[in-house]
């Protein structure tokens, strides 16, 4: 059992090229597929500003709200089904037998409601329109309900050791280029300002950007936290592919997505294994040329990304 314990996680990182501007690209299925969403960067190489454009886009995505000590049962009463879903809400989504008032329905809501009445605090975000969110806010306005809106974080990143890519090239070449799977790991000590110019001997860190590489001047990190819904997130997209529009120092830009890690489901809402990892994360090497390079990660336990 120990040994169990003891036994590293299993990583799967999952990569793929293609270019946004081909009929089968899978960029928006692979965004409409990871629906729970807590935090969005993106990085422009050799760029000292963020963009008016981006930071237009980025402030712009909308609230979510917090509903404290929601009974579960709410979602499967009359009232609920008859304002929100406008179809017949099933347990198991696909079950038509569960109609309101049946003998089903009721079993189902005496279930959670008097038997078992659990409670939970829930996230709710609508990509929709003013109107909707209302009602919504009107119908929870009995219970704990909190708004709150993405927290924006910016920075300037001066003298950073990058990576060059070759967009044609996802397993990189020696010498020439690095791989999208080195790039991947570069990402993530971005991302958490680790120090990419060690050396071997370093007691914190002994990791180095990798080879070949080479140094930007400057780079706009941008970060996004919250409950993000992928509507925003393909529009953010777009906006990052657009930016190429005019000529530019950067051969590329990237979006990073990141799940929760505790959350129960990831992709096309498979379950999602926590346990030691609790990678549940993607990105988009978007190149000048439209080509993009797509990576997915998953965890122990987590199915294979669509």
């Amino acid at each position: 059992m120990l040994r169990e314990w003891e036994r590293c996680p299993r990583h799967l990182l999952v990569s793929e090229r293609s270019n946004f501007q081909l009929e089968r690209s899978r960029h928006a299925a692979a965004i409409r597929g990871h629906p729970f969403n807590c935090r969005v960067s993106f990085l422009i190489p050799e760029c000292g500003a963020l963009p008016d454009k981006l930071k237009s886009v980025i402030q712009n995505f909308g609230k979510y709200y917090l509903v404290k000590d929601l009974p579960i049962h709410e979602f499967v009463s009359h009232d609920f089904i008859s304002i929100f879903i406008k179809k017949v809400v099933t347990i198991d989504l696909t079950d038509a037998a569960f109609l309101p008032d049946t003998k089903k329905h009721k079993r189902v809501l005496w279930a959670l409601k008097e038997n078992k009445p659990l409670t939970f605090d829930f996230l709710l975000a609508w990509h929709s329109t003013d109107v909707e969110v209302s009602t919504a806010m009107s119908y929870f306005s009995k219970l704990k309900m909190k708004e709150y809106e993405p927290r924006i974080a910016s920075s300037i990143l001066r003298d950073l050791h990058c990576p060059i890519l070759q967009n044609s090239e996802l397993q990189g070449k020696p010498e020439k280029s690095c791989s999208a799977h080195e790039l991947f790991d570069w990402l993530g000590a971005v991302s958490n300002n680790v120090d990419c110019n060690n050396h071997s001997y370093s007691f914190i860190s002994t990791y180095c950007c990798p080879q070949p590489s080479a140094v930007l001047s400057r780079a706009c990190l941008c970060t996004l936290t919250g409950f993000i819904l992928p509507e925003k997130i393909h529009h953010l997209l777009d906006h990052l592919c657009q930016y190429f529009d005019e000529p530019k120092l950067a051969p590329w830009v990237i979006l990073m997505v990141h799940g929760f890690a505790d959350s129960p489901v990831s992709w096309r809402e498979s379950e999602h294994g926590f346990h030691k990892g609790g990678e549940n994360l993607y990105s988009f090497v978007i190149f000048n040329n439209q080509d993009y390079w797509l990576q997915m990660a998953v965890g122990t336990n987590d199915d294979c990304p669509p």
